[in-house]
């Protein structure tokens, strides 16, 4: 068993994390929030959850780079900036970073990739989703993780080939677009839709989030599993086995 660390731990998903990691079995290595010390909270976790904030990521990357220790990421709001930092400390540590830790969603993004791989770009592809009043960022991580399933799917550049924010008089929908609308409202834990609409009929694949305990359980599976795994840059795909 694992002794895992959260950052991030005072929030909603902090206080998620900490009971599915007693669910699970591992050991609570404590927390960390904006002011504490997060290096000695690195130095008495086994493997870290991050689910602060794009402006802590670079502390938490430094802290378990310096002292060896593999992190899971889940926090949203990630810029290239970010990556680019992931990607620099995947070099000296195994980091799990994903927009979604929920392993339904990721096993929706493989169905959404399988889809778009096999049926033509004449199949438009919108991307919805829904979230409670409080989120900040948008579109959701998760919809841009289907999005990237999307734009595998098809061997094609997910930023190039985007429609957002659609408003007044726009023109006809481009050919091979991935189109992403964000709804905002209430409680909703997360609703993703991917409608792939063809002529004369239409798929729709979803999945709707009950419980943000999802997305604990999974991120305490991907801290488990990423413990013992070698440097570098990880999905949840790998957590699922595929």
């Amino acid at each position: 068993m694992a002794k895992i660390g959260i950052i991030g731990s005072k929030g909603r998903m902090g206080q998620a994390l900490a009971e599915a990691i007693a669910q699970a079995g591992h050991s609570h290595a404590g927390g960390a929030d904006q002011g504490d010390d997060i290096g000695a909270l690195v130095a008495a976790s086994d493997v870290l959850v991050d689910f602060s904030s794009p402006a802590a990521l670079q502390a938490t990357l430094d802290a378990c780079t310096a002292a060896g220790k593999p992190v899971v990421i889940g926090t949203t709001g990630l810029e290239d900036a970010h990556h680019a930092a992931i990607d620099e400390a995947a070099k000296r540590i195994a980091v799990l970073q994903t927009g979604n830790t929920s392993l339904g969603v990721n096993m929706l993004a493989a169905l959404v990739e399988q889809a778009a791989s096999r049926l033509g770009d004449d199949w438009d592809i919108e991307i919805l989703e829904m979230h409670h009043r409080h989120k900040v960022d948008a579109p959701s991580g998760t919809a841009k993780l289907l999005g990237q399933a999307v734009a595998r799917g098809r061997s094609i550049d997910l930023a190039a080939n985007s429609e957002s924010g659609r408003d007044g008089i726009t023109g006809a929908r481009a050919r091979g677009a991935i189109g992403f609308a964000a709804l905002r409202g209430g409680s909703v834990a997360g609703d993703h839709m991917v409608i792939l609409a063809g002529d004369e009929e239409r798929i729709e694949l979803s999945h709707r989030a009950e419980n943000r305990m999802i997305f604990a359980r999974g991120a305490v599976k991907a801290a488990g599993w990423l413990v013992g795994q070698k440097a570098g840059r990880y999905g949840m795909d790998g957590v699922l086995g595929f």
